[in-house]
């Protein structure tokens, strides 16, 4: 089987003058592109003020693109409430960790949690699937737009302290059942009552992690709920694909969650842009990749986000020059737009949309390329696209073949060591990424990122579950039932799901204990006997497993039990070649 992959772009024809929208949709379809979206600033164009509508520009803009030939993505347009909903809900605005109210004057100024804002998406997203969901050009809808940007997730206004509590106690029932699984004895912090409990920010010092690792839990449903609210009235108006664009590294809610409801899982990929904001690598990496990018970091990606898809994913928004908002914003090496076009089409995906039509002359954004100029030329990268298009006219990517290694990757873990790193270098991202690098050395170009709650892993040769915060039940009824190979650890299991060390001690395997944590500076990592060292995080451990490699001290590092192989420590390059080699290609 295979599958024609195709290009689109992201178009705001409320920012260009009318009589441009059919020459610039004739231009695309030119181009080669087959796909447009629309509408996810729009609210103030098609709401200037409460009630009045104005959705006849849009109709219009719509006809010009239809027409054309073009398939169009409709957005709603939630993540930039104008300015009047904020009179009408002066307590709309999420709040920072400093207990500050974040102010209108850019975009995602809504708290998730505010039940008002909640009202008013379902409003117009009604009204735009009423009007816009039977045509027959809208064939996907975008649900607002990057959850999570602009480290919008957590909010900490009063807003959300009444529905944090209102969760605690649908979760909890009673206070005691609280207090019991929190462990609110210590520090003589329990409580009597559900609304006594605040936010936990502007504590004099660190609060109860379990306190914490509920309000992540909380923060992350919000957005799941906010989605899902979008979701059922889209369903009701239309049969057209619906979909969400994610973000690089934002993991302050479970993707997973949000895509459960979902057609289409997208995501903004920004090489240039992550490699400089987002990355962990080194300044020596980043100078040498500065115009091509992390191809590891992005590649995780696509890999993550075909999963959150359930196997249906888009690049909504691919750069295709400099950007304007990292701390350097160089331009692509020539080539490079195409190759990380390619790279997302084989990983699977069904459509590369860029960012954005036409480089705008003004706001926040007007240092950020397009496929044309100002004026109206082709950009760099829109040659790049063009020719690119002409290239995919005689190509078929065919269908993905089933990838012989997987990585449980958890949000909640994620959470949880944010909430507790024990030592400043220990992220739980960078430790997955760590693994998948150490996969792709090996000549595992395409591998699958699993779910905690993924059921069955029998499709697999390898598994590896490095840095779970907690053991789902499904997860350990998966393990159970493979034939495979487990990878387990450093970290894994160290926790129960109430932020408590297990009775039993970690991991929670039998035959194996860590009784102790050893945390390691970068400067002085534990040499292995043979290849590569120990870093940041190594585990004193009590086994009756067999060892297979060692520290220089004679502590245990890698040991294995039948088909489970457990890190009792975060190997640094050359040690983690050295343990993945068993599964090379």
């Amino acid at each position: 089987m295979t599958y024609k992959p195709e290009l689109g772009v992201c178009y705001y024809p409320e920012h260009w003058p009318e009589e441009t929208w059919s020459e610039d949709a004739r231009r695309m379809v030119e181009m080669g592109l087959s796909w447009v979206r629309v509408g996810e600033f729009a609210w103030s164009q098609l709401e200037a003020e409460p009630g009045v509508l104005t959705f006849e520009w849009l109709d219009r803009a719509v006809h010009s693109l239809a027409s054309a030939g073009l398939k169009i993505i409709m957005c709603t347009p939630t993540a930039t409430p104008p300015r009047w909903m904020l009179d009408r809900h002066p307590d709309m605005l999420a709040w920072d960790e400093g207990g500050r109210p974040r102010g209108f004057g850019s975009r995602r100024h809504y708290d998730f949690a505010h039940q008002g804002y909640r009202e008013e998406s379902v409003r117009i997203t009604r009204l735009m699937g009423e009007r816009y969901g039977r045509h027959p050009s809208i064939m996907a809808w975008q649900t607002d737009n990057e959850y999570g940007c602009h480290d919008t997730t957590l909010s900490y206004s009063p807003v959300a302290k009444v529905a944090f509590q209102s969760w605690l106690e649908s979760k909890y029932e009673t206070i005691a059942n609280l207090n019991k699984r929190w462990g609110t004895i210590f520090w003589s912090m329990e409580y009597n009552r559900f609304d006594q409990i605040e936010l936990p920010n502007l504590t004099v010092t660190e609060p109860h992690p379990a306190h914490v690792m509920d309000f992540r839990r909380f923060a992350s449903d919000q957005v799941v709920d906010f989605n899902q609210l979008q979701v059922d009235v889209l369903r009701e108006l239309t049969d057209a694909d619906l979909l969400h664009n994610y973000m690089g590294r934002i993991t302050d809610f479970d993707h997973y969650d949000v895509g459960d409801s979902l057609d289409i899982a997208t995501w903004d990929s920004y090489p240039l842009g992550f490699l400089e904001d987002r990355s962990d690598r080194d300044d020596a990496y980043r100078a040498a990749f500065a115009r091509e990018g992390d191809s590891d970091f992005q590649c995780f990606h696509h890999d993550l986000y075909r999963s959150v898809g359930k196997g249906r994913w888009w690049v909504m928004e691919q750069q295709p020059g400099p950007v304007n908002w990292a701390p350097h914003n160089p331009a692509p090496k020539p080539g490079q737009v195409r190759q990380w076009t390619l790279d997302a089409f084989d990983h699977g995906a069904e459509v590369v949309s860029y960012f954005r039509w036409r480089q705008l002359p003004y706001g926040q954004e007007q240092m950020h390329a397009g496929l044309l100029r100002p004026d109206g030329a082709l950009s760099e990268g829109g040659k790049e696209v063009a020719a690119l298009a002409k290239e995919l006219e005689t190509y078929t990517r065919p269908e993905l073949t089933q990838a012989k290694v997987a990585i449980v990757f958890d949000y909640a873990s994620q959470w949880a060591w944010e909430v507790q790193p024990q030592d400043k270098n220990f992220d739980y991202f960078r430790l997955i990424l760590d693994v998948y690098s150490g996969l792709r050395k090996q000549g595992h170009d395409v591998i699958d990122i699993l779910s905690p709650t993924t059921k069955n892993f029998n499709e697999y040769k390898a598994i590896f579950i490095p840095g779970l915060f907690a053991w789902t039940d499904e997860l350990r009824a998966a393990m159970a039932q493979f034939e495979g190979e487990l990878i387990i650890g450093p970290r894994s299991g160290s926790r129960t799901e109430d932020f408590h060390i297990p009775d039993t001690l970690p991991p929670g395997l039998d035959g194996l204990k860590v009784t102790a944590i050893d945390t390691v500076r970068l400067e002085s990592s534990l040499p292995l006997k043979g290849k590569g060292h120990v870093q940041i995080w190594r585990e004193n451990i009590e086994t009756n497993w067999s060892v297979i490699s060692q520290t220089t001290d004679g502590k245990p590092a890698r040991i294995k039990s039948k088909n489970m192989t457990y890190w009792a420590g975060w190997p640094d390059e050359e040690g983690l070649s050295d343990w993945v080699k068993p599964f090379a290609i």
